[in-house]
């Protein structure tokens, strides 16, 4: 299937080829009828793209300290490398479609059936079933397509709270302008619209708005008075988009006392306190489509808000829109000014300047006959490079696997076959960039390859467990980033799994890469001289993340230990290299009102050779400070490491320091170690034992934890 993808780093936007996605439990998978192009956000997004980097550094300050963090902490190659990849990411374009359902993991929705979403330009697109809605027989395609564009101005409106009789100004006559003036209108509303375009003003009109054309010169306060019969008006929403604070200005002098003020679109927020404090003037933001955005719980759990408590969530909303343009009181069809078929897509992107672009459609019907396909070939296949002993299957592309992972095996001579994601972008995308044959976006294509004996598992923490075994039993080698299982029954399942395997069994090795690091070579060189046993501290600035991030899912991540903590104690396992024989951990103190969560812990394990180690998981430290600091105390003298780009010894006889200008967590020789254990025939560089062993311990550790 084809996709629209835009390039962050240069602006340009292509019509590319990609797995159609795999559908899960609870969403849809829908073929596309009509999409139509958003000309405010996709206009932003194209021009970000274009712009130079100071241009798009102006307009992200917050990123830009982001980024100046970083460098103190991780160094200048480490932050330009994951700049650069974030700007090389093309993003999918697009989220207004209205298509048929091809396949349905919901109960509410079955094949067949016409529906809205918030999909991407593609010929089929996964949504979610809260992000979806069913299209009333007598709406056709191309205004069922509007539906989530109405909910953008539909949300803004209930913000204000309208009541009939009430004089409403609408700011910024786009899309979502012209849309909230006939929801306006329908609710008895008197809407006075403003812009720089005469069409659009007169498009308002012909919807019974009176209009004020700022390109003719005209005061908008002015005949806002008037319009108001000299009261001011009641609310103002502004659905512009300017870098200019004018239109907040405006709207507050033109607001009778205790006026409110929605803001839809994106403008200049210098605020004049006197503008807002004499009238006691209200002023609050829209989130998009209504509650249920940005919410996980609720978009990709399908977890709906009682209606009781929650009248109106974003699908509710959807239903709203398609109820009104069914009922007549919403017509859209004088809003669409450009029409073309789905392969002229770039061309349509080229009307987006365009002074009378409103309404921008792309139509699917050159495609109604587009094969559903879970793989593609991005390249010819060629027979095995000399000494190519290691073809390698790839589930999963996020982050760390495209700018880590899938590099450093590349660079090690490794037959890069198959890349699998389950919605296909990604596995296109970097497939493409790293030199795969394939992009799939179905495991069994890696699981059944005859040709495939290594497979690289870098799905989300709660599909390890599962793919690993699947890949043992398919006598594949595995790699799987950390974590091997979530869960002690996940645990066992492998281990019975690996055991029962017979003599000749594939590898198994899980990406605990800081073992593996020059600096944690140096340090081990350094402890085998001292049969002492030592003290460990290592204290882990780790930084706060979202309570909804899937990583703190317990169900789906595992929990910060699970998943990150377990890091530093195989680091810790690997440097006393003595076996863990307790453990104690508290995380910090209960706050009325407040949830904990293991992400602010302190943990001692004891080994058998008597030796401690502590480590310090702290989500609540500042940015200025390093990451990761470990220091080891024995014999009357200290070894520091710090953020893996330092190390110090104090009173070390014959040792000064190791330096780096970059980190150095050893995720190459990592992957290096791997790649010659397969190639030379040994064993996995990680005896099974320590794995599975360091695996249990940060499971029991994140139940204790969990017990608190």
């Amino acid at each position: 299937m084809r996709q629209i993808l835009q390039s962050l780093n240069s602006g340009d936007t292509n019509l590319v080829e990609v797995p159609t996605p795999k559908n899960l439990a609870g969403n849809l998978l829908i073929q596309s009828n009509i999409s139509l192009v958003s000309a405010g956000t996709e206009r932003m997004l194209v021009d970000f793209g274009k712009a130079n980097y100071l241009a798009k550094a102006r307009q992200q300050p917050d990123k830009v300290k982001q980024v100046l963090d970083k460098i103190k902490t991780d160094g200048v190659l480490a932050t330009v490398d994951s700049v650069k990849s974030k700007l090389n990411q093309p993003i999918p374009l697009g989220y207004c479609n209205a298509g048929v359902i091809v396949d349905s993991h919901s109960n509410d929705f079955v094949v067949g059936e016409r529906v809205v979403s918030n999909g991407a330009h593609a010929d089929f697109v996964r949504v979610p079933e809260n992000l979806c809605a069913k299209i009333p027989d007598n709406v056709d395609d191309e205004s069922a397509s509007f539906t989530v564009i109405g909910a953008i101005a539909l949300q803004g409106i209930r913000l204000i709270s309208p009541s009939i009789g009430e004089t409403v100004v609408v700011t910024g006559l786009g899309l979502i302008g012209l849309i909230a003036v006939q929801i306006l209108r329908a609710n008895g509303c008197r809407v006075l619209g403003i812009d720089y375009d005469a069409n659009k003003c007169a498009l308002a009109e012909k919807f019974g708005a009176q209009t004020v054309n700022l390109g003719c010169k005209e005061d908008p306060i002015t005949v806002a008075k008037s319009f108001s019969r000299g009261r001011g008006v009641d609310a103002v929403l502004i659905t512009a988009s300017t870098d200019s604070s004018e239109p907040m200005s405006q709207a507050a002098n033109m607001l009778r006392k205790r006026g409110r003020i929605v803001l839809i679109g994106v403008v200049g927020l210098e605020l004049s306190r006197a503008d807002l404090y004499e009238k006691e003037i209200s002023f609050q933001v829209s989130c998009s489509y209504g509650p249920g955005r940005y919410d996980p719980s609720y978009e990709e759990g399908g977890n709906d808000y009682p209606i009781g408590f929650v009248r109106w969530t974003e699908q509710r909303n959807f239903e709203a829109v398609l109820d009104m343009l069914s009922d007549g009181n919403l017509d859209v069809k004088p809003l669409i000014t450009h029409r073309f078929e789905f392969g002229d897509a770039t061309t349509a992107y080229n009307y987006l300047d365009s002074a009378d672009a409103l309404g921008i459609l792309l139509s699917y019907g050159d495609t109604k006959a587009s094969v559903q396909s879970n793989e593609i070939e991005l390249r010819e296949r060629l027979p095995l490079q000399a000494g190519q002993t290691v073809v390698a299957g790839f589930m999963g592309a996020g982050n760390y696997a495209s700018r880590v992972l899938i590099p450093a095996f590349r660079r090690k001579n490794v037959r890069l076959q198959t890349l699998v994601t389950s919605a296909g972008l990604n596995s296109r995308i970097h497939g493409s960039k790293n030199g795969f044959f394939v992009a799939s976006t179905d495991v069994v294509s890696i699981l059944e390859s005859e040709s495939i004996n290594t497979t690289i598992i870098a799905t989300r923490h709660d599909l390890h467990a599962d793919q690993v075994i699947a890949a043992l039993q398919a006598n594949k080698n595995v790699f799987v980033e950390k974590p091997l299982a979530i869960t002690l029954e996940q645990l066992d399942q492998i281990k019975t799994t690996y055991n029962g395997l017979g003599p000749n069994k594939p590898r198994l090795m899980v990406g605990f890469n800081r073992r593996f690091s020059p600096f944690t070579s140096k340090l081990k060189s350094l402890l085998l001289n001292q049969p002492v046993p030592k003290v460990f501290v290592v204290t882990i600035n780790a930084g706060e993340i979202a309570k909804d991030h899937w990583t703190q899912d317990s169900r789906v991540g595992g929990g910060r230990i699970i998943g990150e903590a377990c890091h530093f104690i195989d680091l810790l396992r690997f440097l006393v290299g003595s076996k863990i024989v307790g453990f104690t951990a508290t995380k910090i103190g209960d706050v009325p009102g407040v949830e904990t969560r293991d992400d602010k812990v302190s943990i001692t394990l004891s080994f058998l050779d008597g030796s401690l180690g502590t480590i310090h998981y702290l989500s609540n430290g500042g940015q200025s400070f390093p990451k990761e600091r470990l220091e080891v105390f024995c014999n009357g003298a200290v070894l520091q490491l710090n953020n893996f780009r330092e190390l110090k010894g104090y009173g070390w006889k014959g040792f000064r320091k190791k330096t780096s200008l970059s980190q150095q967590k050893g995720q190459v020789e990592c992957v290096d170690a791997f790649v010659k254990s397969i190639e030379n025939g040994g064993p996995a560089p990680i005896p099974i034992a320590e794995l599975l062993e360091v695996s249990r311990i940060c499971i029991e550790i994140s139940n204790e934890l969990d017990r608190q």
